[in-house]
Formats: C-alpha cells, sequence, structure tokens
C-alpha cells in the first residue's frame, strides 16, 4: 500500500466526517475515535421506530482500511451489546454492503450489493439500521440468533427488551 492510497483515504473520511457533522441523519452518529487516527470510528445508532430495537442505543466501532474506499470498513458493535441474527456473537456484523467488491463466490449477493467506492459511512449506518429493522435469515451470522427469531419471536421480544433495560441501566430498578 502506497503513501498516496493512505492519503486519499484520509480525505475521503475526512470529507465524510464533515458532512456528517453538517447533516447526520436522525438517530445516527458517527466520529473518528481518537483524533489522530480517522481510520478509527465510534458510531451510535438509535434503534429504528416501531422495531424490537426502539429505545435502544447501539455503540459500533467502524475501521477503515487504508486504501478506502476501495475496499469496506469492518463494522463491530460492542460484543454482548445486541442480538441480532445478522450480527456475530463478537459483535461483527454481517451485511452485503460491508463485503467485498465483485462477485460473491458463494453465488449468493448480487454484485451490485456488495461494497463499491460510491457507498459511504452514512449509507453503512442506514443499512444497518434497515438490518435491525429487517433480519436476513437465509444469511444469518449469529445461528442461535436466528433460531430464536424464527421459533420464538415472543422470546426474542423479550432478551431483546431485556438487553435495552440493561444498557439504560434499568435492570437494577424493580
Amino acid at each position: 500500500m502506497d503513501k498516496y492510497s493512505g492519503l486519499t483515504a484520509q480525505k475521503r473520511l475526512l470529507k465524510e466526517y464533515k458532512q456528517l457533522l453538517k447533516d447526520s441523519p436522525e438517530g445516527l452518529a458517527a466520529f473518528p475515535t481518537v483524533d489522530h487516527n480517522i481510520f478509527e470510528w465510534t458510531c451510535f445508532i438509535e434503534g429504528p421506530k416501531d422495531t424490537l430495537y426502539e429505545n435502544g442505543v447501539y455503540v459500533a466501532k467502524l475501521k477503515f482500511p487504508k486504501d478506502y474506499p476501495l475496499s469496506p470498513p469492518e463494522m463491530t458493535f460492542v460484543p454482548g451489546s445486541i442480538l441480532h441474527p445478522n450480527v456475530y456473537k463478537d459483535g461483527r456484523v454481517c451485511i452485503s454492503i460491508l463485503h467485498q467488491p465483485g462477485d460473491d463466490p458463494n453465488q449468493y449477493e448480487s454484485a451490485d450489493e456488495r461494497w463499491s467506492p460510491v457507498q459511504s459511512v452514512e449509507k453503512i449506518l442506514l443499512s444497518v439500521v434497515s438490518m435491525l429493522n429487517e433480519p436476513n435469515l437465509e444469511s444469518g451470522a449469529n445461528i442461535d440468533a436466528c433460531k430464536l427469531y424464527r421459533d420464538y419471536p415472543e422470546e426474542y421480544a423479550k432478551v431483546i427488551k431485556n438487553g435495552i433495560r440493561k444498557s439504560l441501566g434499568m435492570d437494577i430498578i424493580n
């Protein structure tokens, strides 16, 4: 990786950061975690209204490669902070927009569903909000969550609501 690629990525990330500061979608925030490292961001995602995740605030990290936007970032929720069929137990997010560009070797996704340089941090965050609203059980990252969601929806809802209460510190209130 040459120095030029890293500089291009830095310029692009700075531009995206400024745009998010100016006009961030409601319920979403993202910013560099450390002032001197534009390649690691913290994200706050408010659970979408009228979903099981409503009233929750979810923290995730975005790690950008030095060749961004040619390659996608990796997104990881704080491990154990969210139960979702498309979030691995270690917190990694599994959605098409974060998969390497080009044809899917498993022939599940079309190339236009996968990462491309026209994507942005804002589009990633909006895709995650959509994922919270509509899990993709056909491409589950957390099989236990998939089974719970599919076979025991009431129990799944209870786990999500308890997770929200716990994250807000309400689990210590009777």
